[in-house]
């Protein structure tokens, strides 16, 4: 079957996770993704551990699909080699130090009158402009500027998320800017410049607390797994030690969880708790009835019950029991991809793409896409002996 983006090349100077998750999901479309990496070391991430069998946790999750040529870019004759690739590129993606896209060459102003229909994405941590687009942009840094631990944590310390949210937030605006630019050329023909900040994607998912403390209002208090504002709403313990998540949305669930969880109907209407602003108010009152009700049951005889009064919960997985979800294997999401440590699981993505070609080695694809873009064999010897790719 075609994929949706078959025919669409995507030229990627990239590392870390921004940029190659953005290129991932266009490759898991059907997009060709050519990673360009530095000769020898290749994309950063594929030295950050060898937790997956030898390879990079983090390089694996997002290099699927892709072909990766080196290059180094500052020998003579890179330029020449970069313009080659351009000119067969339908998107360009970098997430490079500020001003490197400017000095090989690739950046806007460069391409755009020569490539009006080339569309070019660049990732960074601030943006282009303003006074904070020179400094260095680390997920854990971009979450502390964009106020994400102020509201995440316990009350007594600020706790980062356990996974690179920033990034991540980056390479999806990237990747759904990108398929939006890619439908806008289908009726222009002409390209588009996406300049893509972690501050400002990382600054729209803190929409909530940014608006629940308008006009220096309080924010959020940092609840730990519980919400900062709904109560009940989080983890809570059983008697056999085991933690249950659940949360309550509205008045008719409240209800139904005192009948029905608590078997204590007539808190539904204590004057304590009969509103959430109440409850919430009165949470460390409420979690010790809760907990004292609990305390006679297993976790099983909680979810039990919670299924019967119809109020959502989960259980606390860790990442053997995420590896081993039945609903995963139910709806048959795995899947393996070819590496260089053999075949691996991974999921296929929530998109819709089921594309799930290798994991390239560093510099797998670099002699035939340079005998693709007219190198001939004694150019690329060349090119090989002076260690340029």
């Amino acid at each position: 079957m075609m994929q949706p983006l078959s025919g669409i090349v995507v030229l990627a100077f990239e590392h870390a996770i921004a940029a190659p998750f953005c290129t991932r999901q266009l490759a898991d479309l059907g997009a060709r993704v050519i990673k360009v990496e530095r000769p020898g070391v290749g994309d950063f991430a594929r030295a950050y551990d060898q937790r997956a069998r030898g390879l990079s946790s983090h390089f694996v999750w997002t290099n699927r699909s892709k072909e990766s040529l080196t290059l180094d870019v500052k020998h003579p004759k890179a330029a020449e080699i970069l313009q080659r690739l351009i000119a067969m590129s339908d998107v360009v993606v970098q997430n490079l130090a500020p001003g490197a896209a400017a000095r090989l060459g690739i950046s806007e102003k460069h391409l755009r009158p020569t490539h009006p229909r080339l569309i070019l994405c660049d990732i960074s941590g601030y943006g282009a402009d303003g006074p904070y687009r020179d400094r260095k942009a680390y997920d854990l840094l971009i979450q502390s500027e964009a106020g994400f631990l102020s509201v995440t944590g316990t009350p007594e310390s600020e706790v980062k998320a356990g996974i690179s949210i920033a990034d991540i937030a980056a390479g999806m605006y990237a990747y759904s800017g990108i398929l939006a630019a890619l439908f806008e050329r289908e009726r222009t023909g002409l390209g588009r410049h996406l300049d893509i900040s972690m501050l400002e994607a990382m600054a729209e998912w803190m929409g909530f607390p940014m608006n629940y403390a308008m006009d220096g209002a309080p924010p959020p208090p940092r609840a730990g797994a519980a919400h900062a504002t709904i109560f009940p709403y989080g983890p809570f313990r059983a008697g056999d030690g085991r933690q249950v998540m659940f949360g309550l949305q509205n008045e008719r669930e409240w209800a139904a969880f005192c009948q029905i969880v608590l078997l204590m109907p007539e808190l539904a209407t204590d004057p304590r708790f009969d509103a959430n602003t109440r409850r919430s108010a009165a949470r460390d009152a409420l979690r010790a009835i809760i907990e004292q009700q609990f305390a006679a049951l297993d976790a099983d005889a909680v979810v039990a019950r919670l299924d019967a009064a119809g109020i959502g919960n989960a259980r606390v997985r860790d990442m053997a029991e995420l590896w081993a979800h039945p609903q995963l294997a139910a709806r048959d999401r795995w899947r393996e991809v070819d590496s260089q440590a053999g075949p691996l699981r991974a999921l296929l993505p929530p998109s819709g793409g089921d594309r799930m070609a290798p994991i390239p080695a560093l510099g797998a694809n670099t002699e035939a896409i340079l005998a693709e873009i007219g190198l001939s064999g004694a150019e690329i010897a060349e090119l090989r002996a002076a260690q340029a790719i």
